[in-house]
């Protein structure tokens, strides 16, 4: 684990690199939310969360993390494998036959670090508070983090689970929002507008903090902060103002980009501003 920022952004430039080749080598998946969430979940895995890549289910004794947004699978086992959960050379199967690097991350493929299916939207936070629960009640003192689109926002169960985690002070919690404004059909405000979110979660009794997504020093500060308000009664959120694409210029700030794969002459362009430094798989 470092606070080096240095490190931490080296790390970064990486995982893009490999989201857009996964992307391009099998012509199907999500590149823009996964280069957006990027800064997150390397901050979270090699930063700020206490885990461990022997990996058990169980995961007593250590933090865990449930993605929601399971679409930005890329980004999710990029960082798992260079955090050392399993070799980075299994990232060139992805989406492929026989893979256990699925579109959506499943667990009966037994990969490391995948510790729920999550191909459909709005399940992420129920799981979380299961699992905070299941710690509290275990005396775990360890937390458990999720992170979810700002689309995902669109789906009723997670306003069931926000009103849910309060209520019951599931103070062990820390949720992330990926607040991109964009998602698959358009940017979210023409789709479905989410109005003031940090009212909103607010509203529902949640601890809100907010941070750029997208900056590296701004992450480590948000999540330290975060980690230091646990334990007092309420669940926390971060709303994370990030950009669609982040890191490639022409993917980022536009819903195109979702679930797009670039073709060979994108790619190229894409790696050309992509700093390659911890090895390409």
């Amino acid at each position: 684990m470092t606070t080096d920022i240095s490190e931490l952004k080296n790390v970064a430039s990486q995982v893009r690199r490999d989201i857009v080749r996964m992307v391009h080598g099998c012509q199907s998946g999500h590149p823009g939310g996964s280069l957006g969430c990027t800064d997150y979940l390397v901050a979270l895995y090699f930063s700020a969360m206490k885990h461990d890549p022997k990996f058990n289910m169980d995961g007593i004794g250590e933090d865990l993390f449930f993605l929601s947004n399971g679409h930005i699978s890329p980004v999710f086992y990029s960082v798992l494998a260079h955090a050392g959960y399993f070799d980075k050379a299994e990232l060139a199967t992805f989406r492929k036959l026989g893979t256990r690097l699925q579109g959506h991350p499943t667990t009966h493929e037994h990969l490391p670090g995948v510790r729920i299916a999550s191909g459909s939207l709005g399940q992420g936070l129920s799981v979380a508070i299961g699992a905070a629960q299941a710690k509290k009640l275990n005396k775990d003192s360890s937390l458990v983090f999720t992170l979810h689109g700002d689309g995902e926002l669109q789906e009723g169960q997670i306003w069931e689970a926000a009103m849910y985690a309060p209520h019951n002070k599931v103070d062990n919690l820390i949720a992330a929002i990926d607040v991109n404004g964009q998602q698959i059909d358009g940017s979210t405000k023409n789709v479905l507008s989410l109005g003031d979110l940090h009212a909103k979660w607010v509203a529902f009794g949640w601890d809100v903090l907010e941070a750029k997504g997208n900056d590296m020093e701004a992450l480590l500060t948000v999540l330290a902060e975060a980690k230091s308000r646990t334990g007092q009664g309420k669940p926390i959120v971060i709303l994370l103002h990030t950009e669609m694409g982040y890191g490639v210029d022409f993917m980022m700030g536009t819903h195109k980009w979702h679930g797009t794969a670039p073709n060979d002459a994108q790619l190229a362009q894409a790696l050309g501003q992509l700093e390659e430094t911890l090895g390409d798989y």
